[in-house]
């Protein structure tokens, strides 16, 4: 843990996705933030009402021209989308960068506090690991963007401007996003 996923970070620009609205809910998954056994780790359950209902991952209506696979964050919104087939797709709520700190790099969280500077090159696998249970690392074509859509321990962030850049989630949420993400996909962020 985390386990790392690259992905293609198409329009990481700021981009336009026409066509694209949320609409109503089909399912919720609120029981899903029960614990989780993970490798060697069990990653906590989240306590009730700890994350507003609204960031609850939920199967929604979703129209789109994009195709079933394809990640949509939407940052204003503060909800994640993954595509899927007839006009659905899993919506997932986030915690994006907060004002002043939204598409940083890591160099500046280290400036910001340089105890964080002994793992410039990565952290070893564990609860504490602000990576979170997953990471799924962002790709354009000159290679690495340094942007991730990642776990959190910190699920009460959820729904606010809080990270250093990275889009953060809920960890049962990043694992089941994970394991429906394909390498290499599309991600659009708005």
């Amino acid at each position: 843990m985390p386990r790392m996923r690259v992905l293609l970070g198409a329009g990481l620009a700021l981009a336009m996705l026409a066509g694209c609205t949320s609409g109503s809910t089909l399912r919720t998954y609120s029981m899903s933030y029960l614990p989780v056994k993970d490798a060697s780790y069990t990653v906590p359950r989240i306590p009730p009402g700890k994350v507003a209902k609204k960031y609850h991952r939920a199967l929604v209506r979703y129209d789109t021209a994009e195709k079933p696979g394809t990640i949509v964050v939407d940052t204003k919104a503060k909800y994640l989308y993954f595509v899927m087939d007839g006009g659905k797709a899993m919506r997932y709520g986030i915690g994006v960068g907060r004002e002043g700190f939204t598409w940083t790099p890591p160099p500046e969280m280290i400036k910001r506090d340089p105890r964080t500077a002994k793992w410039r090159n990565g952290q070893p696998p564990g609860l504490s690991n602000p990576l979170g249970a997953r990471a799924l690392y962002l790709h354009n074509k000159r290679g690495d963007t340094g942007y991730r859509l990642h776990g959190s321990p910190e699920y009460w962030s959820i729904g606010g401007n809080v990270s250093s850049g990275c889009i953060r989630m809920i960890n049962q949420d990043v694992i089941d996003l994970y394991e429906r993400a394909e390498v290499g996909a599309k991600v659009i962020v708005l």
